[in-house]
């Protein structure tokens, strides 16, 4: 069976101008150009553009897309499993917050109470399935599974003021790294408040606290990219100060 580029995107529900778009950047090329200089698609190109679409949902940019799906070690059918995965964890997060709608619908029509850590239950999961899928693999491989599967438990069992405690802890942690980063010294006073208070906001999450814990997480945000580019983002070298600063506050560094 073979497509025109108005035929596939009817059947795939995209527009044309969207495949044309996908063929420029090189991410879904048609099979063939015909005489009539039409873009022609063929089961491959079908096939390529639901894995796309499958991506696409999953919210990854088109960039990786392209690096994912043109790698040579692709495996389409290692793809649709994972894929499977996602979906599964995502409708599980969607089922969590209708259910949580509903609830709410009921207590405002008072048919029944519901409790202020039950309204926040789907956006707990969400933040949870959201970090899993940016760090989970590596805080896992470091970690533990039983370690980082607690940890994921306590913040979903978090109660409403527990988590507005650790959000302004977060904030807190931030402001005062920024004017530490200004003065230099890690050793200082303000670098060392950061440090105690990134170890107060690593134990609304942690289970149980540990000095080379704490100094093995410094070191990721330094040697893991995405990390480094958070605590970067507004003055380049935040991270290994942050790191610095952990060290001297356990005692590994003077």
């Amino acid at each position: 069976m073979e497509y025109t580029v108005q035929k596939l995107g009817s059947l795939a529900g995209v527009s044309t101008r969207t495949l044309r778009y996908y063929d420029e950047i090189g991410i879904l090329k048609p099979a063939r150009i015909n005489s009539s200089g039409y873009r022609i698609y063929g089961q491959a190109e079908v096939d390529r553009l639901q894995q796309i679409l499958f991506y696409r949902e999953l919210g990854i940019s088109l960039d990786n897309i392209k690096e994912i799906v043109t790698a040579p070690s692709f495996d389409g059918a290692a793809a649709l499993i994972e894929h499977r995965e996602k979906l599964l964890e995502k409708k599980e997060q969607l089922e969590l917050l209708i259910a949580n709608v509903e609830k709410t619908i009921a207590v405002t029509e008072g048919s029944m109470k519901m409790s202020n850590k039950e309204k926040f239950d789907g956006f707990k999961k969400k933040m949870i399935d959201e970090n899993e899928k940016k760090y989970g693999k590596e805080i896992r491989e470091k970690y533990g599974d039983d370690t980082v599967n607690k940890s994921n438990a306590k913040l979903q069992n978090m109660t409403q003021e527990q988590h507005d405690e650790v959000t302004k802890l977060a904030e807190q942690v931030t402001l005062t790294l920024a004017e530490a980063y200004k003065i230099g010294d890690p050793g200082g006073d303000l670098a060392q408040k950061a440090a105690d208070l990134h170890k107060q906001w690593l134990c609304y999450y942690w289970n149980e606290y540990s000095n080379e814990a704490h100094a093995g997480l410094a070191q990721m945000y330094v040697d893991d990219e995405r990390f480094t580019a958070y605590y970067d983002k507004e003055q380049p070298g935040t991270a290994e100060f942050l790191r610095d600063a952990i060290k001297i506050y356990i005692g590994m560094k003077k």
